[in-house]
């Protein structure tokens, strides 16, 4: 404590624990609101030396974000000897839980003077601010409080949709803070949705086979299985997150293949285990809060544990990472792989609609069951990379450019204008979705052809070696077939527009005067014709080709603008 805090304590014994939050005043109907949660840190600062309120950045609403920081011996900078775990709450304000359980938690760490002395402790109270201001009754299948905010923060961004493209203020400010503390464990508080179970609390991990085989091993073997054997013990008998093969959990559980646009996903590139932990929406709130509480406190005693293995890994695995060759680009599910999990769920029966009429599906509560049920949790990479000498990017690219810098990317600039041969990508195919996603028309299947080209760079252009501990991330966003890579977001579509064409009766002509002076272009146009029916006969398609493969043809067309030195 403060000097001040001491003396408080003397003179007037219950002033500081007399802090309550309005969870507890309402018997856990309610959940804080923006101003009591920061106003609940703010004194937790003001009463002990060993906390520290910080502001880390901007978000969209204008609100700064805020993270906690707790350190017995009053160092709140990141340290090669100590482990960092990072808790988030209120991505998802109208899934509050993390929020009120932190509060709780923070104080009662503070209080008892249990802070461990190899853990650094951050704590974000509620990181989607926006979302937290705007409350009301969204999640009509969710079980209390009787209030609580919305999902989307001020401009209607989902920010566990924006760990890569980061739109948002929130999402910039937060990475900020993430390279800043470089967490080895990052614990993310929500709420389910979904089927019904008996089941309290739900959750996933980083997707281990994503992870570095070491980081993973101890992940599976180690922290989890202790982890899940303590929860029990403390009646929140844990199970994957529920995500059905088909209507019902007795179907089988597929665990989450949690890309970089999550946050679970995006701290795997940087080898930080996550947790994405999910109360059940059906449960009674308080539950939901002791739930989210029991992980946390568990967590932080394995943290404390190992934290002298969970730190050896973590630079174990940024070392790999920084000479690694092959990078996958994204994954998907093993299904030959099947393993058996114990579940606890309820009968689902299907009857007529009230509503409709129509047979509706519903869980009876009087039919409780436990069995084995399939658990399929084995990915596998689908694309994969070799990665280049370098990497080169003109300096106009500058939204690029800001989000390497912030993930702590290094990069060197040219000295000169210079000429080099690099290798370069052509988008020859991709598929589009018809509607947008937060805020993007992402690109998937996207296919490539490769073609080594002298490109003119200039003084001020970047070149980025991939030798570093942010390979994951770099080579993950700079790789087109990457399933959250900048091109995946939109960032390049400006090349997938052809700015110059012909009109045909003028290129008619030139086109036969160029197959006269290039046979072998003709000889390719004849073969194309003796191939294709509907090609020989389409005049246009075949003046097309020509010009395709005449010098009048714009080589910047659908040609990616990051190049590869080999």
């Amino acid at each position: 404590m403060t000097r001040f805090a001491t003396l408080l304590f003397f003179v007037f014994p219950t002033l500081l624990s007399a802090q309550t939050s309005r969870y507890e005043r309402t018997n856990g109907q309610e959940t804080a609101t923006y101003a009591e949660i920061i106003d609940w840190y703010t004194q937790l600062d003001k009463q002990y030396d060993q906390a520290k309120l910080i502001e880390v950045g901007k978000t969209d609403i204008g609100k700064p974000l805020h993270l906690f920081l707790l350190s017995p011996d009053r160092t709140f900078t990141p340290s090669a000897q100590k482990v960092t775990l990072l808790i988030n709450n209120g991505i998802h304000p109208g899934e509050p839980e993390g929020i009120d359980a932190s509060m709780l938690w923070a104080r009662e760490l503070l209080k008892t003077n249990k802070l461990p002395k190899d853990v650094l402790l951050a704590i974000v109270p509620v990181y989607n601010v926006d979302g937290c201001l705007n409350r009301g009754l969204s999640r009509i299948n969710q079980n209390g409080p009787v209030e609580y905010g919305f999902r989307g923060n001020s401009r209607n961004y989902d920010l566990n949709r924006d760990f890569i493209k980061t739109d948002t203020e929130n999402a910039r400010s937060w990475q900020r803070m993430f390279q800043t503390y470089k967490p080895h464990v990052l614990i993310d508080n929500h709420t389910s949705n979904g089927a019904d179970y008996q089941h309290i609390l739900t959750y996933f991990a980083t997707q281990k086979d994503k992870l570095h085989p070491q980081v993973s091993a101890y992940m599976t073997q180690t922290f989890q299985p202790e982890l899940d054997k303590a929860l029990t013990t403390r009646s929140f008998q844990p199970v994957p997150y529920v995500n059905n093969f088909s209507d019902t959990p007795e179907s089988g559980i597929e665990g989450f293949n949690d890309s970089p646009r999550y946050s679970s996903g995006y701290a795997a590139q940087f080898n930080c285990m996550g947790f994405v932990v999910e109360l059940h929406m059906l449960k009674d709130y308080p539950s939901r809060v002791k739930g989210t509480y029991a992980f946390m406190e568990e967590a932080l005693r394995l943290v404390q544990r190992d934290a002298a293995q969970l730190i050896a890994n973590k630079q174990q695995a940024d070392k790999a990472v920084s000479q690694q060759i092959r990078f996958a680009l994204s994954y998907k599910a093993d299904r030959s792989k099947v393993d058996s999990i114990p579940f606890l769920g309820y009968k689902a029966v299907y009857k007529p609609s009230d509503v409709s009429g129509l047979k509706r599906l519903s869980y009876d509560r009087s039919a409780p069951f436990t069995k084995q049920i399939a658990y399929r949790n084995t990915f596998t990479p689908n694309v994969t990379v070799e990665k280049p000498k370098a990497y080169v990017i003109p300096q106009g690219w500058t939204e690029i450019i800001e989000r390497l810098k912030r993930n702590g990317v290094a990069m060197q600039t040219l000295p000169k204008d210079t000429l080099m041969t690099l290798d370069t990508y052509y988008i020859d195919d991709l598929k589009t979705g018809n509607r947008p996603f937060e805020g993007h028309y992402v690109h998937t299947d996207v296919m490539l052809r490769t073609e080594s080209a002298v490109i003119q760079l200039y003084k001020g252009d970047y070149l980025i070696y991939p030798n570093q501990t942010s390979n994951r991330y770099l080579i993950e966003t700079l790789e087109p077939q990457g399933v959250d890579s900048f091109f995946a977001w939109n960032f390049f579509d400006s090349v997938l527009g052809q700015k110059e064409h012909f009109s045909a009766y003028v290129f008619e002509d030139v086109a036969a005067d160029y197959l006269k002076k290039h046979p072998e272009l003709q000889q390719k146009l004849t073969e194309r014709k003796a191939a294709d029916k509907a090609f020989a006969e389409s005049a246009s398609a075949q003046l097309e080709f020509v010009y395709r493969n005449s010098p009048y043809y714009e080589k910047t067309h659908n040609r990616y603008p990051i190049y590869r030195l080999r």
